[in-house]
């Protein structure tokens, strides 16, 4: 029973969280009516049956909660004297049959007028059902900080007069590449080890494909998370990075492989040839054996054109340098502007390392290390710090042999 009423919770707390917003106008009590609801559900449920429509029930029960608490409030303010008169309150909704408005929620969620981590966390709290307390410890801030986020960002909602709606039709493209870029945050928070906020975005992924079905970026992202997340098997091993070339395909997740690749080409039918969609290829063209690197390459020529991104030029670089050689690969990442991104340090040693130039690897390696927090990040450094330790230098600037 409590995974019952945990899938329900999972699968109805957006929805009538979305919609109690839409009916009441007022995010906090919305959410603590829901609040409510739920608390309600879980001691009932268990002792007296699931209802045959739990979303119904769920919904009568966080309406009558807020009435009550409306009426509570409204007869306080009476005897307060700011209000004259009493009135029975009741907050009107359909509970067999209403709209679904979490579209609306996700945009007042990420509306630009509130900070990104703002943004991020409303997401997680208002449409991923999530608590404080793992918001706060998927994203490693106190939780006290994360609540302050919270609560700053709901009465900025309220302050500026947020809208509750989608957004008109010229703003709604500029918005929703808000929204996707939240959700594309939220994965990559999960995509170093932190399986949950993976997960998480990829269910939000999966909302927004529902209810924008016909817009190919959204596949497009959604497909590229699948696609990403079917190697969190062999991503790590024993805690060390484990390589894309050293990793066993056996163990990947055909399932979601297939599943990412039917979002992606539902996504291209659609005419899709956006940032997302491209991802989404490359990550299909990752999940191959062998890859096809020119291919690769080709694809993030075309995603540095359309983003003029270095970070995607830095990775066209990698792909370059599997299909034409190393040297070829060090000339467009010495052309790069990211001297504080690790990345490109790691990446260069990398190069650097096939080329037998053992002291310039080295002093790469270690301006990435310098660069790098994640632990497991810089284990793997250090490894290959160890590896080269010992090593002739060379000037070569031909491909080591092996």
């Amino acid at each position: 029973m409590v995974t019952t009423v945990g899938e329900i919770f999972r699968a109805e707390w957006g929805r009538v969280l979305a919609t109690l917003i839409g009916v009441l106008g007022d995010f906090d009590l919305a959410e603590e009516a829901a609040q409510e609801a739920f608390a309600i559900a879980a001691d009932h449920w268990p002792r007296d049956g699931v209802p045959a429509n739990p979303r119904a029930w769920l919904m009568r029960t966080a309406r009558n909660r807020a009435t009550d608490r409306i009426r509570r409030d409204r007869v306080l303010a009476t005897r307060l004297g700011l209000l004259a008169g009493t009135h029975r309150v009741e907050v009107p909704m359909n509970t067999t049959t209403f709209p679904d408005e979490r579209l609306e929620l996700i945009f007042t969620c990420c509306h630009p007028a509130l900070a990104i981590e703002a943004q991020v966390a409303l997401t997680l709290r208002a449409l991923g059902g999530l608590t404080t307390d793992e918001i706060a410890r998927a994203f490693l801030v106190p939780e006290r900080t994360m609540a302050q986020r919270l609560v700053r960002a709901k009465r900025k909602i309220k302050a500026a007069g947020i809208p509750f709606r989608v957004p008109p039709d010229h703003l709604l493209h500029e918005r929703l590449d808000a929204v996707l870029a939240v959700v594309y945050l939220i994965f990559n928070e999960g995509y170093g080890g932190r399986d949950e906020l993976a997960a998480e975005a990829i269910w939000l992924g999966g909302a927004l494909s529902e209810l924008l079905p016909d817009d190919p970026e959204v596949r497009g992202l959604l497909a590229m998370m699948l696609l990403h997340d079917s190697r969190r098997e062999t991503r790590f091993s024993d805690g060390e990075v484990v390589l894309l070339a050293d990793q066993d395909p056996a163990r990947w997740n055909t399932t979601q492989i297939d599943r990412g690749r039917a979002e992606l080409d539902r996504a291209i039918a659609l005419g899709g040839r956006g940032p997302y969609v491209l991802q989404a290829a490359i990550a299909s063209l990752h999940a191959e054996t062998p890859c096809d690197w020119a291919q690769i390459a080709a694809l993030y020529g075309e995603l540095t054109r359309l983003t003029a991104s270095p970070v995607v030029e830095l990775n066209r670089a990698i792909a370059v340098a599997e299909t034409e050689g190393s040297q070829a690969g060090l000339r467009i990442v010495d052309g790069l502007g990211l001297d504080d991104f690790r990345y490109l340090h790691s990446t260069r040693a990398e190069l650097l390392r096939r080329l037998g130039r053992t002291d310039e690897a080295r002093a790469a390696y270690r301006r990435a290390r310098e660069l790098t927090d994640d632990g497991a990040e810089r284990r793997f450094l250090e490894r290959r710090l160890t590896e080269l330790a010992g090593t002739t230098g060379s000037d070569s600037d031909t491909e080591a042999p092996g």
